[in-house]
């Protein structure tokens, strides 16, 4: 993939766990499709192709007999949502994305070939293939049926957006090629929606993370495209708004420390923003160097946090809500960011975190979790 980091084939094995990566794609050849007519959500007024979700922090109302309307408790998850599409979505990245690495490790076919099964089931067949929207995403009871917001909730996807060239690299036939060619069509239909509907472009204005992942979506769907007028909108908007809008001239994200969960937030955004920084980088355009004239950039929101990382106790902004001490895990930034300024210190820190937390409410946060699909 041009313009992004690169390793050679011969270096893979310092940072990645091949044997675990080509392990867990030979469990997903033996798992069936999946996608999202296995979940009806009973509160969705779409159809069973229709993705559902209810926002995170919303919880039944005390005061009322029935629980309507929800309230907000800001970082704390209710668990008894409705989260099975979201469920089903990461499921399947996680499985296209865990195939795609494995073939693209051995060169082996079947994982390919069951990567494109998977795909097809999702986006693609008319009996079982999720729409191109997100009109009922983060619905909240009694006060909406989706919010702009909700976007957020396909981030995930950013991996099968990279796992589809390398896929069609491989040795195809004709109706997996066109399969491909259909799943890009998806995302072109997807990333229109995301650009022109009023919750699509409700989320892109949002000045905090939300708006951020709203980049680092069209960038990857994008790129997949070949949309390069959306690309250099995409890095314009980077250096003239987002940086602008959501760092400090400390390097930190206000918006996100003053949140119940400050540092899983603040985590969340750097990862973000170095996802975005790595996609949008040209050999005209380096990103990584990028500086507003004050010495906002990447480098100086890296240097706010990874001191932070590296010793979580000294952290002065309050503990998060939930997950505190589950926080820092290996995230995809550390290698990236790694890679790009060749700094053993970030790539020290990928290889000695965990890679694999157990939490749920941790890996809903990490949007990368192939990250040799990347580099």
């Amino acid at each position: 993939m041009e313009h992004l980091a690169h390793l050679n084939r011969e270096n893979w094995s310092t940072y990645f766990d091949l044997t675990a990566i080509i392990q867990a794609g030979d469990v997903y050849l033996e798992t069936l499709s999946v996608q999202i007519t296995d979940e009806i959500a009973p509160n969705s007024p779409g159809t069973p192709h229709d993705y559902y979700s209810n926002g995170d922090y919303w919880w039944p109302n005390p005061n009322t007999p029935n629980g309507l309307p929800y309230v907000r408790r800001d970082g704390e998850s209710n668990p008894d949502n409705f989260h099975a599409h979201r469920i089903l979505l990461r499921r399947m990245r996680s499985r296209v994305a865990c195939l795609t690495a494995a073939y693209r490790i051995t060169g082996e076919q079947r994982y390919a070939a069951h990567a494109i099964r998977l795909l097809d089931a999702f986006f693609v067949n008319e009996r079982t293939r999720m729409n191109p929207h997100l009109l009922y995403a983060q619905a909240v009871p009694g006060i909406c049926d989706g919010r702009g917001i909700g976007v957020i909730d396909t981030l995930h996807l950013i991996d099968v957006a990279a796992a589809v060239p390398l896929l069609q690299s491989s040795h195809l036939s004709q109706a997996d090629s066109r399969v491909l060619e259909q799943v890009s069509a998806w995302f072109g239909d997807y990333l229109q929606w995301m650009n022109e509907h009023p919750q699509g472009v409700e989320e892109r204005n949002e000045p905090n993370n939300h708006g951020l992942c709203w980049y680092v979506q069209a960038a990857a769907f994008a790129r997949l495209t070949g949309q390069h007028t959306m690309l250099d909108w995409c890095r314009e908007q980077y250096k003239t708004k987002l940086l602008v809008e959501q760092m400090d001239i400390d390097g930190s994200f206000p918006r996100e420390l003053s949140r119940t969960k400050p540092y899983a937030y603040s985590l969340f955004t750097l990862d973000n923003f170095i996802t975005l920084t790595h996609l949008l980088t040209t050999d005209e355009d380096n990103l990584w160097e990028f500086q507003l004239s004050d010495g906002r950039g990447i480098e100086k929101g890296i240097a706010f946090l990874l001191p932070y990382i590296e010793n979580k106790p000294s952290w002065p902004y309050g503990r998060d809500v939930e997950y505190d001490a589950q926080w820092p895990v290996a995230m995809s930034f550390l290698l990236f960011a790694g890679l790009a300024y060749d700094s053993e210190r970030l790539l020290g820190l990928w290889r000695k975190l965990d890679h694999q937390p157990k939490e749920a409410e941790l890996r809903r946060n990490m949007a990368i979790r192939q990250p040799l699909l990347w580099v």
